[in-house]
């Protein structure tokens, strides 16, 4: 049997429109993480991008299990000393729900320039609208 490596033109991307309200974060950005690597699919290659595109709605509406809400921080640093911020998941659902979601699936993802390039086809609202009219994303049928 012969290994076949898909070229660029033969890779088939597709829209896909996840509805997050009442989904649990980490649970939701596994699904995510797959279908943007594209490793649901039979050509998957791990060096080649052969994702989809993924529009996810109702972003306020995720869930955290557990007391994850009141403990779970978020960090980032500046790179300067004493440059470390930290802001609890509570106060950053209120406020970025949409940045719950998106470093959730980051961190899934691979640290790489490959990384980097599938985190660009995730698209996050924290309502039902969207932007994405003209692609027409099919909702997922979980």
């Amino acid at each position: 049997m012969k290994t076949v490596i898909p070229t660029v033109a033969e890779i088939d991307r597709r829209w896909h429109l996840i509805d997050a309200d009442g989904r649990v974060l980490g649970r939701l950005a596994t699904r995510i993480a797959t279908l943007l690597r594209g490793k649901h699919k039979p050509t998957f290659t791990p060096h080649i991008d052969v994702g989809d595109f993924v529009v996810v709605v109702n972003a306020a509406g995720v869930r955290l299990t557990g007391r994850k809400l009141q403990q779970k921080r978020r960090y980032r640093h500046s790179g300067y000393p004493g440059g470390l911020k930290e802001i609890a998941y509570d106060v950053l659902m209120k406020t970025r729900p949409e940045r719950a979601v998106t470093e959730a699936v980051r961190g899934m993802l691979p640290k790489t320039r490959q990384g980097r390039q599938l985190i660009k086809k995730l698209k996050v609202y924290r309502g039902p609208q969207h932007r994405q009219q003209a692609q027409k994303p099919a909702p997922l049928a979980w």
